[in-house]
């Protein structure tokens, strides 16, 4: 797992922060999705994916992610401009999400409604 923050260029117009891929991830992109908070101090759902493989970005607000790799909990703090991938069977969750946060979520794995591919209980995180 790897944190990164990303190079910005700004003119009198706009800010472009680029994203080549394939600096960040080791997975063909297979989905899209978006994160945002509607409240402060908010929480996602806490798990790890057996297959998935995942890249967050922060693109607006700040936040905190937990994760485990293996070694006990970490928290992170991530703002805008700043990313991490979680390969799979990395613990992950967000929380203190500002009321402004908004992250994308690139994945290596399209959603499986029947949750196969989550680990969502800590104890068997742990075993495995």
């Amino acid at each position: 797992m790897k944190k990164i923050t990303f190079s910005q260029f700004s003119n009198d117009f706009y800010n472009l922060t680029p994203l080549e891929l394939k600096e960040y991830v080791d997975f063909d992109v297979k989905r899209i999705y978006f994160i945002d908070s509607k409240i402060n101090d908010a929480k996602t759902g806490a798990h790890a994916h057996y297959n998935e493989k995942e890249f967050f970005v922060v693109l607006k607000g700040n936040c905190i992610i937990q994760i485990d790799e293996g070694n006990g909990l970490t928290d992170i703090n991530l703002s805008e401009n700043e990313g991490i991938y979680v390969p799979n069977k990395v613990w992950h969750h967000f929380e203190n999400m500002s009321s402004d946060c908004l992250i994308c979520a690139i994945s290596s794995t399209n959603y499986t409604p029947d949750r196969s591919d989550y680990i969502e209980n800590y104890e068997d995180f742990i075993k495995m």
